[in-house]
């Protein structure tokens, strides 16, 4: 209930930004209003020339052919105009929604393209696709009504009032007092409903999350026959959407009801007060027709407009959301005066490096580290105990709190994050491949690679024998992590991709998991001629990958314990000793 509380008001500022998203769209907007006036004024003008058609049958004189067919000449042609203008208007209402979505997908992405990876770790996936996707859908339907038919309806009432008048102020009286009945009533429903639009719009990204979840781990939950458990809780988030869905719907399902209770009165009013002024002779038998015609049409644009503002709690709702992630702080850009890495040594140095992801809750304590030039350095220690947060530290995903990380002299704060990232070459045990062909997958991090160097960096990571045995070779199309090659050889992708952007540095961080125990040697080996030369850090679990490293780093809940060669470290018996021995015991 809190959160419906909060929510049942459009978030402050929302109306003004959705509004400012117009602003490039002036000359079309102007246009779709004058074709909205258009629409109304053909409109409206069908009842006057139907009332006058009326009177020229029903004279007292007799029948007034020529009149009649004069009125019924402009009577097609009111028509006529009434079906080209809303046409006109339904189209260019309809670009002027699509191009402004359009404009805000596009700055959503932007968006994510500079957000921290503390963002992306912290929100549900799901939600995120939901926000970017589906809420800018919802949003465009809301802009859509707006345009055919908020516009419309206001100028509707408008004129009608101005027609009404015209005919008789007496009956016109009568339609204007009933009207506050039918604004309040919208109002109240507008209200109540925008809590639970909001309340939706949160659950059904929610849900969007937790179905991601559980289709991307079917195999899992399969395997340890989790089946119930998965559709019990997608059961339980989907109640709680079903459950605010309901209410939202009913909410604004009272609005076609109500505005329709208070059209009944107006025609009632017309009808009743209308026959006394025709019996008084203050209105003739056509003015009643056209004002009966008019009462229809002055309370029509109440029920658009009350189903326009409800599909507006919705597009608000929506767009509160996509404005917090628009208004998320991004990554902080690179300092001024920053400098480009150029050259690089390899150099390494951590000096009583501080961090944590939680504030309070400190990971890495005080961690000092020298790496010579050209020194392989491997990482080992027991899962949560640092060892990928210090990959994620040396890449700049997350900045320390305390103390400096440097390469060959340059505080990496100092230095822009494109030359950094650009200098270490990685691989992690997450493979990615993208939709793209295998070539493309393979350039991702050097474009202009000609063919050769993308085939030779392909048989330094024995993944050209898979390619050629692909459809099309490297321009076969691979569709992301459904692509139709095994983990092992997206993982070889992603090591070839390493082996061609050949940069100074490299991060293998389990690099080796998902392949098989005879590639694996042939890999290895790979590695050893890549990183001659190459300050690399080896993150494994598997100790007796790292046998060979020059350094071996051994780390306890954040803290670096031991390092020493493989030798030294087991001539010692200490931490790292036993975690060795604990893989052959």
């Amino acid at each position: 209930m809190a959160r419906q509380t909060k929510a049942s008001a459009v978030p402050k500022g929302t109306v003004a930004r959705t509004i400012r998203q117009l602003g490039t769209h002036i000359p079309g907007i102007v246009g779709s209003l004058a074709l909205a006036a258009f629409v109304v004024v053909s409109t409206l003008l069908v009842p006057v020339l139907s009332g006058k058609a009326v009177d020229c049958v029903a004279s007292a004189g007799g029948a007034d052919i020529a009149g009649l067919l004069a009125n019924l000449r402009l009577l097609a042609v009111a028509i006529l105009t009434t079906v080209a203008s809303q046409w006109l208007l339904t189209a260019l209402t309809n670009r002027i929604a699509i191009s402004i979505v359009r404009e805000m997908r596009q700055k959503a992405f932007a968006k994510l393209q500079v957000l921290p990876v503390s963002y992306v770790d912290s929100h549900r996936h799901g939600d995120i696709v939901n926000r970017v996707v589906t809420d800018v859908e919802q949003f465009s339907n809301g802009l859509t009504m707006t345009f055919q038919q908020l516009f419309c309806g206001v100028l509707t009432i408008v004129l009608t009032l101005v027609f009404m008048f015209r005919l008789n102020a007496g009956v016109t009286l009568v339609v204007v007092c009933v009207t506050p009945v039918s604004v309040f009533a919208a109002k109240f429903i507008a209200q109540r409903g925008f809590a639970y639009f909001h309340d939706q719009s949160v659950r059904r990204g929610e849900l969007t999350g937790v179905v991601e979840e559980l289709v991307g781990g079917k195999d899992v939950l399969e395997a340890f026959d989790a089946q119930g458990q998965a559709c019990e809780r997608f059961h339980d988030v989907d109640a709680r959407l079903g459950e605010s869905s309901f209410k939202a719907v009913f909410y604004s399902s009272l609005v076609n009801p109500t505005t329709r209770f208070v059209n009944a009165l107006v025609y009632a009013g017309v009808g009743i007060f209308g026959a006394l002024a025709a019996i008084a002779g203050t209105l003739t038998v056509g003015g009643l027709t056209a004002f009966l015609s008019y009462a229809s049409q002055y309370t029509k644009p109440f029920n658009d407009i009350s189903e326009v503002a409800t599909e507006l709690q919705n597009s608000f709702a929506c767009a509160a959301r996509l404005f917090e992630l628009l208004d998320e702080p991004q990554v902080e850009p690179d300092r001024p005066g920053a400098i480009e890495l150029r050259g690089v040594m390899g150099a390494v140095s951590l000096s009583n490096v501080c961090f944590s992801y939680v504030p309070g809750r400190p990971l890495i304590r005080d961690l000092t580290l020298e790496v010579r030039p050209g020194t392989r350095v491997a990482i080992v220690g027991p899962t949560g105990c640092g060892k990928t947060t210090m990959i994620n530290l040396l890449m700049r995903f997350y900045d320390v709190d305390a103390g400096t990380i440097a390469i060959d002299g340059h505080d990496i704060r100092d230095v822009t994050r494109k030359s950094l990232r650009s200098s270490f070459g990685m691989v992690l045990q997450e493979t990615w491949v993208k939709s793209a062909t295998v070539r493309e997958n393979l350039t991702l991090g050097r474009p202009d690679a000609t063919d050769e160097q993308v085939k030779a960096a392909a048989r330094a990571a024995f993944a050209d024998e898979f390619i050629e045995r692909l459809p099309h070779g490297y321009d076969t199309m691979l569709n992301g992590e459904e692509a139709s090659i095994s983990a092992g050889q997206r993982q070889l992708l992603c090591i070839a991709r390493a082996m061609l952007a050949d940069a100074p540095m490299l991060i293998l961080d389990e690099a080796t998991s998902n392949i098989d125990t005879r590639t694996e040697v042939k890999v290895q080996k790979a590695f050893e001629r890549l990183m001659e030369g190459r300050t690399s850090f080896i993150v494994a679990h598997r100790l007796s990958t790292i046998v060979g490293a020059d350094v071996i780093v051994a780390m306890r809940d954040g803290r670096i314990v031991e390092t020493g060669t493989h030798d030294e470290l087991l001539a010692r018996g200490g931490f790292y000793a036993s975690l060795y021995e604990s893989q052959f015991s």
